[in-house]
């Protein structure tokens, strides 16, 4: 006589950081993704961690100049290589709206998809716990930004488990449209 079917079903805890470095080193398995920003090749922020994994020689550390950084990304993509371009706090990113919004979210829409492109920008509301670092380094401008872009997808990574499918999907895309993808700093210890 045959025993009792198990079934056998058990869930492993995503941990928020822990994906995001798992996404970054996913970002990092394809050729053409190339790392910008601040604190990217050097310790600065709880971003630089989630990049061990990533070889050296595709991370690109950048002066404090985010409109610089914005129109550098939309160059890299404009070149067809898939910039990840890192604010680490959406109050940095406030510096670069005029490239992102006037230039990376209309050269679809101004070349009649002519030139599409493909960049990941990646930031983050800063954290306020244990310490509230004040009240420029905490905003969060997903939905004005929403409102602001017409070809750009915004998405905020809410759970752990958002985090790799987000980031594979900004990866994968081949509709000429580029992703912001918003994490929060308070869930890399938290979550």
């Amino acid at each position: 006589m045959p025993g009792p079917a198990f079934a056998c079903s058990f869930s492993v805890a995503m941990k928020y950081f822990d994906e995001l470095k798992r996404s970054m080193e996913l970002l990092a398995s394809n050729p053409r993704t190339i790392f910008i920003g601040q604190a990217v090749a050097v310790a600065g922020t709880a971003m630089t961690n989630t990049l061990n994994g990533v070889p050296r020689d595709r991370l690109i550390e950048l002066p404090v100049a985010e409109e610089l950084q914005m129109g550098m990304t939309t160059g890299m993509a404009l070149a067809g290589l898939i910039p990840v371009s890192i604010f680490p706090r959406w109050n940095f990113l406030l510096c670069a709206i005029n490239q992102l919004v006037n230039h990376l979210d209309k050269i679809q829409v101004m070349s009649n998809a002519g030139y599409r492109t493909n960049a990941i920008i990646r930031t983050g509301i800063g954290s306020q716990r244990p310490l509230h670092p004040q009240h420029q380094h905490v905003g969060d401008f997903t939905e004005a930004l929403r409102a602001m872009c017409s070809t750009i997808e915004l998405i905020r990574l809410d759970e752990p488990e958002e985090i790799y499918p987000a980031y594979e999907r900004a990866l994968l895309r081949d509709d000429g449209r580029s992703t912001i993808l918003v994490e929060y700093g308070d869930y890399y210890g938290e979550k």
